[in-house]
């Protein structure tokens, strides 16, 4: 994002519609209006104040105590109402705000999960960085800053409105336009208002055409490269940030690697980034911006007083209606100012709308039409059914620049094993990522269950943030079982005193740096006899293991009379499977019977 233009409010609508055209829409608009008219009474608020200060000076001046007394209570009275009003406003708007992340955050995560977005955006998109930092944080600032705004805004209209009537008739005035035909008001009691010319004060002619030519000013100068810089900003921060999450989340093997230097020297790398635009914001944001804008915002503290000054020294006005001058002048002149006042935090807020419109676009887009319309090329066609084939395969890299397999046919006999071998880097994984659906880069058909129906192991289980008992029964959190099926699953997988030394099933903990990994591999196993799937693809699932070990957990799956297929290196997992597949180089392959292996 480098312009401030109008792109900006309809990526801005974009994000904003769903929410408040959405089934919350009756509560959250319920509470805007609250806020708009609470933003209302805090404006009339505003103007007695304003008038109660002007009261106090001629009162004061004139030597009237009667009326410096009333004016002094009346302030009063209007001070009691103005502090519940305004912890009542900020209450209402973070609640409001609160609302709407839950619901925006919500809305993302659906979007995020829905047809693997997630994986195809963390391992295929390079322009959507850091989706973590745009769900988690640009979402909170997004609709704390929108309200924010957007109450802003109208508490200024409502100003400018109030503050317009309050200086309209201080002096000196200049004739606009003379009516031909006077206009008459009746109102009650026979009052009477006759209107024959428009004659506002001087004051708003002048504060109308010094806010216009600042803001075209401040707009044309410092907003292009203001919003691009914050864009950039953020950008930065972020990976500046997922570094260091790196560091924490891969400490044992850069300890093991000791590449504690090169792991500081990429660090420096992020980090200096993120100072080199910093200085690059401050400079347009701090220097240039706040010395244009101090410069301009102090000018209209000394005209009211200037202006105004003739009419007092000739008596026609009050001395108080100089600081009521300058009070209401200021206020109008800020409530009409609004963007060159807030500038910065316009840019910022701007950034932050691109960076999560972008998150939006990409993730309203399914992993297939992006595919399709990215690449333009044939994908592997996957059909559900109540088998696991493949025919005439040809697996090809997501980017189509290298082909791993070719016109492959496998057909794997229900309750049976199939153990795909070969070199390193000739494609088994990718295999298995193709009837996972990850991967479609190529032609072919690939038969296989609803994906509910299959479980897969990877060489490095994951292991989730919760209790032994939620990574057990993982990836269904809500499957109903016993403690005794629990704790029998552990037994058969050889980790039968886990729960009772780690504390109980209930017990959470980070499994990932308690366990081994070959604990961590059994773990993941024992997934198997819980979930009971029908079809289990293995990856290296036993790498870490010893051949006993290995060889329980492989005989415990063929008692189970489950439809599996392995990736592995061992000849010891040869026995255990019906099939052998054996990639090769040049994109070919051969399917032998175990036996005949």
């Amino acid at each position: 994002m480098n312009r401030f233009n109008l792109k900006v409010f309809k990526r801005f609508w974009r994000l904003v519609k769903p929410y408040w055209l959405g089934n919350e829409k009756w509560g959250a608009i319920t509470i805007l209006v609250l806020l708009l008219l609470l933003t209302l009474t805090y404006t009339f608020i505003s103007l007695s104040i304003t008038r109660f200060q002007g009261d106090l000076i001629s009162a004061l001046t004139k030597l009237d105590r009667e009326r410096f007394l009333r004016t002094i209570w009346l302030f009063l009275a209007v001070l009691a109402i103005y502090a519940p009003l305004a912890a009542t406003s900020t209450y209402l708007q973070d609640r409001l705000s609160n609302y709407w992340r839950r619901w925006l955050t919500f809305d993302f995560l659906g979007r995020y999960f829905s047809n693997r977005a997630f994986y195809e955006l963390g391992n295929f998109n390079t322009d959507v960085d850091n989706p973590d930092q745009r769900i988690a944080e640009d979402i909170n600032s997004f609709t704390a800053e929108s309200l924010n705004f957007l109450l802003i805004i109208f508490n200024s209209i409502f100003q400018i409105i109030g503050y317009t009537a309050l200086i309209w008739n201080i002096p000196p005035k200049v004739t606009i336009f003379e009516l031909k035909n006077p206009i008459n008001i009746n109102f009650f009691n026979g009052f009477e208002l006759e209107i024959t010319k428009i004659a506002p004060s001087i004051l708003i002619i002048f504060l109308l055409a010094y806010a216009v030519m600042g803001t075209l000013i401040t707009i044309g100068v410092f907003g292009r490269k203001l919003v691009s810089i914050n864009y950039e900003q953020l950008r930065k921060e972020a990976n500046f940030r997922f570094g260091l999450v790196r560091i924490r989340e891969n400490s044992e093997s850069i300890a093991f690697y000791r590449g504690e230097p090169q792991e500081y020297s990429n660090l420096g790398k992020f980090f200096q980034e993120v100072f080199q635009n910093y200085n690059s914001l401050i400079f347009w944001q701090d220097l240039l911006l706040i010395l244009f804008t101090s410069a301009y915002e102090n000018i209209p503290y000394i005209l009211p007083a200037v202006v105004v000054a003739p009419s007092v020294l000739s008596g026609d006005v009050e001395v108080g209606k100089v600081r009521e001058a300058q009070i209401a002048f200021a206020q109008f002149f800020f409530s009409i100012n609004l963007i060159v006042s807030r500038f910065q935090f316009w840019t910022a807020f701007v950034a932050g709308i691109d960076r999560l419109y972008l998150l939006k676009e990409y993730l309203d887009l399914t992993s297939s039409k992006l595919r399709k319309s990215t690449y333009e090329q044939p994908l592997i066609n996957t059909i559900r059914q109540d088998r696991l084939a493949l025919e005439h395969v040809t697996l090809q890299t997501p980017n189509y620049q290298r082909t791993l397999v070719k016109d492959l046919s496998v057909k794997l006999p229900v309750g049976q094993g199939l153990l795909i071998m070969g070199a390193s880097g000739c494609g088994k994984s990718s295999l298995l990522r193709a009837i996972a659906g990850l991967w479609n880069s190529g032609t072919g058909v690939i038969y296989r269950p609803n994906l509910s129906q299959m479980l897969f192991l990877p060489q490095k289980p994951y292991m989730i943030l919760g209790t032994l008992r939620s990574q057990l029964t993982y990836p269904n959190d809500d499957l109903k079982i016993s403690d005794i099926e629990l704790y029998y699953a552990l037994d058969a997988v050889n980790l039968p005193d886990l729960a009772e030394l780690s504390g109980g099933l209930d017990v959470e903990k980070d499994w990932a740096d308690v366990l081994s990994l070959g604990e961590q591999q059994r773990l993941a196993f024992a997934r198997i006899l819980i979930n009971k799937p029908r079809y289990v693809i293995l990856d290296e699932a036993t790498s870490a293991l010893d051949i006993n070990n290995e060889a329980s957990l492989y005989k415990h799956l063929q008692r189970t009379q489950t439809t599996f297929v392995s990736v592995g290196h061992r000849p010891s997992l040869v026995e255990y499977h019906r099939l052998v597949l054996e990639i090769k180089e040049n994109e070919k392959w051969g399917l032998k019977e175990a036996r005949d292996f």
